[in-house]
């Protein structure tokens, strides 16, 4: 499986990766796992419903997530933030 990011995850993981080197090191582990065992446990990977029900969520920690749509053989992400910042207006 391969992975893309939209033009709105890219520019936050770049603030991310400066502001947070911890959290960044534990956004790229998941995504290692991800593409390696999408189905590993700790990646808690559920569909979502309402109007994200074309997406799955990620969690990286306990509060952040990572939202993306299956397309063909790989994701693309498409949100990445606190429960609350990915979830809302949804």
């Amino acid at each position: 499986m391969r992975y893309t990011f939209s033009t709105e995850v890219q520019r936050q993981l770049k603030e991310i990766n400066k502001k947070d080197r911890k959290l960044s090191k534990k956004i790229y582990k998941q995504l290692s796992l991800f593409l390696d065992n999408p189905k590993y446990p700790s990646l808690k990977i559920h569909k979502l419903s309402g109007k994200m029900k074309n997406q799955y969520s990620i969690s990286v920690t306990q509060g952040f997530r990572m939202t993306y749509t299956l397309l063909g053989d790989g994701a693309h992400f498409t949100k990445i933030g606190t429960h609350d910042e990915v979830y809302k207006n949804n």
